[in-house]
């Protein structure tokens, strides 16, 4: 594999000057799909852009070999160049299947890593089994005091690394005790690990139903029995600097990018870390309810009020 690898280097680093010379052999390498990263049924050709890259042709330096030149007049009139294209990054290409010159597809894969968000907001308990008028008066009768407390947006979303490994973002650490007893609830957020390109999709893959406490954080045993895996597959629509919208199944969503995953939820922490010392401090002094539990009392009166004749 070594040996491998040093001539993958070498041959970056021979083609340098054809591939305009913005980035080092090292940083060439890094990022890179190899052949026991990439997934078997995968048509997708990786390389780094090169110099003449523009709207009508991609100049792609494949991990092994010269550069090579592709047709991508119809795929940029059908909005299948997914990403600025940028001399030196890592981007992968689906051939045309009867003309070898031409790409149907080219994504930037450089610009697709980084972490991508979307804003969610809880809802209360069993909202759903309520009908829309119910809903409407639980809304309406909700306070500013209770709507700050407990209806705080969340960000989920995901980071894509180098050697297609995955994260979540959205978990906040809370007692879960506390989060029982919460009058409302947040969707479901999906655990996912790895990522992968296949014929010019994207792959995410993700577990079943959430992991143990001890596995999603850094003190987490390796040892601990992971639930089983499902493997998404994604259309990247549009991706660019700030900005990336994904399709799956019908449904389009679309994220914004953030700097660093551990920036993402920094208010939804701070209320959840505050809930638990007001818990912790009630109990262990005996103090009388904090204005938490009295607007658990007020959201839990809302909603019998609201479910009033609904059976």
């Amino acid at each position: 594999m070594k040996k491998a690898l040093y001539f993958v280097i070498l041959g970056a680093a021979l083609s340098f000057v054809a591939c305009g010379g913005k980035k080092n052999e090292g940083d060439k390498i890094k990022g890179h799909a190899t052949k026991d990263l990439m997934l078997t049924e995968d048509k997708t050709i990786f390389g780094l852009a090169c110099d003449g890259c523009n709207d009508s042709v991609i100049w792609l330096l494949p991990n092994s070999g010269d550069p090579v030149k592709y047709d991508v007049i119809d795929a940029t009139r059908n909005h299948k160049v997914i990403g600025k294209i940028k001399i030196g990054d890592w981007i992968g290409i689906v051939r045309n299947p009867e003309d070898s010159t031409v790409a149907d597809l080219v994504i930037d894969l450089d610009q697709l890593k980084g972490s991508w968000c979307y804003i969610v907001m809880p809802q209360m308990r069993d909202y759903d089994k309520l009908s829309k008028r119910q809903q409407a008066r639980v809304e309406r009768d909700m306070n500013d005091s209770i709507r700050e407390q407990y209806l705080i947006p969340r960000e989920y979303g995901f980071t894509l690394k180098r050697q297609f490994q995955a994260s979540s973002i959205g978990y906040v650490p809370t007692v879960s005790s506390l989060e029982d007893e919460s009058p409302v609830v947040y969707p479901k957020m999906a655990y996912y690990f790895e990522w992968h390109i296949l014929n010019g999709q994207l792959v995410m893959s993700r577990y079943v139903s959430d992991p143990p406490l001890e596995a999603m954080t850094k003190s987490g045993n390796e040892n601990v029995k992971m639930p089983d895996v499902v493997h998404d597959t994604i259309n990247v629509d549009f991706l660019s600097d700030d900005s990336l919208v994904l399709s799956s199944d019908g449904v389009t969503r679309s994220y914004y990018r953030i700097s660093k995953a551990s920036d993402a939820n920094k208010l939804a922490r701070e209320k959840a870390q505050k809930r638990a010392k007001d818990a912790l401090k009630n109990v262990t002094a005996g103090a009388a309810p904090s204005n938490n539990t009295d607007n658990e009392e007020k959201v839990a009166n809302i909603a019998k009020k609201a479910a009033k004749g609904h059976k």
